[in-house]
């Protein structure tokens, strides 16, 4: 696997070591030691597994207590995955980075604790897989704002798709009033 940092070092773009033939392929999606070896010690004790449709974004989601660590990939479609920092006391609080993940290129994010996270759907259909390194616990549960101008993100939005967001998402607060991490 290869292991490449993004403009927020703690997040991860993870790019695995692909073995094809003519029956087809075989990848690692997650080894602990090599993992640790990378600077990812994490513990993985929950696995979530959604589809949405073209034009869907969900996030942007976090826990305020019980923080979740995330391995995100697309194992069908194309999503772009975002993660926002919400730590105070870090260089990159409130910056975001934002990852293409298709089931063709195969890559996987690590978004740490303490970091808000959300996805946007461009293909027809994805499937989105992802390991968390805490339970998930709905009182703790934060959204912050998709569109927050504070943050910015540089949403890629299909011209061509309606925009699909849940209420509870279109609720979501700006980081100026969101509950952060130390």
């Amino acid at each position: 696997m290869e292991f490449r940092p993004t403009r927020i070092s703690e997040v991860v773009l993870i790019v695995p070591r692909l073995f094809e033939d003519t029956r087809g392929f075989f990848m690692e999606t997650h080894n602990t030691r090599t993992f640790a070896a990378a600077g990812i010690d994490a513990d993985f004790v929950q696995d979530n597994h959604s589809e949405s449709v073209r034009g869907t974004l969900r996030g942007l989601h976090y826990q305020i207590e019980h923080a979740q660590g995330k391995l995100v990939r697309a194992v069908a479609g194309e999503i772009f995955d975002v993660a926002v920092d919400l730590r105070r006391s870090s260089k990159s609080f409130g910056q975001w980075v934002g990852m293409t993940l298709s089931a063709a290129n195969k890559h996987q994010m690590w978004v740490p604790p303490g970091f808000a996270h959300g996805f946007y759907v461009r293909s027809e259909k994805a499937q989105v897989v992802y390991k968390c390194t805490d339970f998930y616990y709905p009182e703790h549960e934060r959204c912050l704002r998709w569109d927050d101008p504070q943050v910015g993100i540089e949403w890629p939005l299909c011209p061509d798709a309606a925009l699909s967001i849940s209420g509870k998402d279109r609720g979501g607060v700006e980081l100026a009033r969101a509950d952060l991490f130390p």
